[in-house]
């Protein structure tokens, strides 16, 4: 009887034990239903907020001084974007694309006008010049694609290979600047695939700067050369500068005039 009451104790202690061993420790359980509810609540709360803010877009208001695009093509541009999306939902990068995507459009932007709307900001490019055949290129070198119906037709024509737009439009500008006080204007001017480069003026004179030492050249044409074209446009068929020291002139009527400081070796064109 002694043992069996033994045996019993040990199999109590050992229950007991494992008892304790599967356990689960003492947690706040109060604390932790309220945590819950709180953090529900809140979530609850901010996709309320979400819901009630992203707002159907109702208005679209466009600013810029359009000569080429109309507020209308920019706001179905926008509108083109959109998809059903809210004020908070609205991807304003895809609407931003959608927009340069226009023809004459330079730089875009597109924010938020609370609580029903979007402001739209648009620059129209500022063609300098006609590129090649195709294209429009503006003052930064940029090119650009144009409907040839709204294209200026006294924009002059600037030509050159790939990649050469951003130093034909600067020489350009830098030469019609000059010109333009001597009362003529540079209608067109071209770099060829050596490097070699040459002008027209609105008077019909052609001038040769080939392709060294291009930026003397210029000089000399400006500083020299262009006040003879002043007072003899008329006679002068074009102007050669690819010399050493000074220009050839071409009168209409065949003769060749050497013009500056010239040797016998010096009178061939040099590049």
């Amino acid at each position: 009887m002694l043992s069996l009451r033994r045996n019993n104790r040990r199999s109590n202690r050992r229950a007991a034990t494992e008892e304790r061993r599967w356990q689960l420790p003492a947690l706040p359980w109060r604390v932790l239903a309220i945590w819950s509810g709180t953090a529900a609540g809140t979530a609850a709360l901010l996709i309320g907020m979400l819901v009630f803010i992203n707002q159907p877009i109702e208005h679209i208001e466009v600013q810029g001084g359009f000569q080429h695009l109309t507020a209308f093509e920019v706001d179905r541009a926008v509108r083109s974007q959109l998809h059903g999306a809210g004020l908070i939902s609205v991807r304003l990068d895809a609407v931003q694309r959608g927009i340069r995507a226009l023809p004459w459009v330079e730089s875009a932007t597109v924010q938020r006008s609370w609580p029903h709307g979007l402001t739209v900001r648009v620059s129209e490019q500022q063609a300098v010049a006609r590129w090649n055949e195709r294209d429009l290129v503006n003052a930064h070198g940029t090119l650009f694609f144009s409907d040839a119906r709204f294209v200026a037709p006294e924009l002059p024509q600037l030509a050159g290979p790939n990649g050469s737009e951003a130093e034909v439009v600067a020489r350009y500008l830098a030469l019609q600047g000059r010109i333009s006080e001597a009362g003529m204007r540079l209608v067109a001017l071209r770099r060829d695939a050596r490097g070699a480069w040459e002008a027209q003026l609105d008077n019909g004179v052609s001038v040769r700067f080939g392709r060294k030492q291009v930026d003397e050249r210029s000089a000399r044409f400006i500083d020299v050369a262009l006040k003879m074209l002043a007072q003899r446009a008329a006679d002068i068929a074009y102007v050669d500068l690819r010399y050493s020291n000074g220009f050839a002139i071409g009168w209409r009527g065949g003769a060749t005039r050497l013009a500056g400081e010239q040797t016998q070796e010096q009178g061939t064109p040099h590049g």
